[in-house]
């Protein structure tokens, strides 16, 4: 079920400008991961991962950050066909999809249950979100989740458990925003990989993410998600 979003309380903490990440993409460590440090982090260009063997949370901004254009998302004839298979609900399995995605057995797993728990807190206040994917038995097939701001969708992960469902997942969240209006929307996935760039991601310097973001910032929620 889609919540209102909540306002939290403000962060009681200064995080680190975006801008001044280093060339390792870090631009700080610290903090804690309450709902309303997380928000003012998203809305400043910051997210974060844990690292193996750091103890403390580090905060990121890519030098080139992925985003995915709304009109440029590549949909094959095979995953269009592949969408027509399967269900696509919002907000009805959140802690399912993370605890999917959180999978230890996955290559590159960050999702810890520090992690989990902040988002499910996220969730609770309005401002994290899922995308599930359904198969013909009922069946979570695949998804994904990430935080909405405004016009901003910060995509955290997907997973999948058949094929093409986290691929899916993507389309149907992109057709989400899409449907919510002007362009001046982004949807933000972290790091291009090759598997995000053969579906249309495409990097772009930090200082043109920011001003993206403001914009997208100015932009309401859709209405899937608030």
């Amino acid at each position: 079920m889609t919540r209102v979003p909540v306002e939290p309380p403000g962060s009681r903490w200064q995080l680190p400008s975006a801008e001044a990440a280093g060339a390792d993409d870090v631009a700080g460590a610290g903090a804690d991961l309450e709902p309303g440090t997380l928000l003012a982090a998203y809305r400043a260009g910051l997210f974060p991962m844990p690292v193996a063997d750091v103890d403390a949370m580090l905060w990121w901004s890519p030098a080139m950050r992925a985003v995915v254009p709304l009109d440029g998302l590549r949909v094959s004839r095979s995953l269009r066909q592949s969408c027509r298979r399967f269900e696509i609900t919002v907000d009805t399995a959140f802690g399912d999809v993370v605890h999917a995605c959180a999978d230890p057995d996955r290559d590159g797993g960050w999702i810890t249950g520090e992690i989990i728990t902040a988002y499910g807190r996220l969730h609770d206040c309005g401002w994290a979100h899922s995308v599930e994917v359904w198969d013909a038995d009922g069946a979570l097939a695949g998804g994904l989740y990430g935080v909405a701001v405004g016009g901003l969708f910060a995509g955290e992960s997907m997973f999948h458990r058949r094929r093409d469902a986290s691929k899916v997942a993507l389309v149907a969240l992109v057709d989400i925003l899409r449907s919510a209006g002007p362009t001046d929307r982004l949807l933000d996935v972290q790091w291009q990989t090759p598997h995000l760039a053969s579906l249309g991601a495409v990097a772009v310097p930090r200082s043109r993410y920011l001003s993206l973001l403001r914009a997208a910032l100015r932009r309401p929620l859709p209405n899937a998600f608030g």
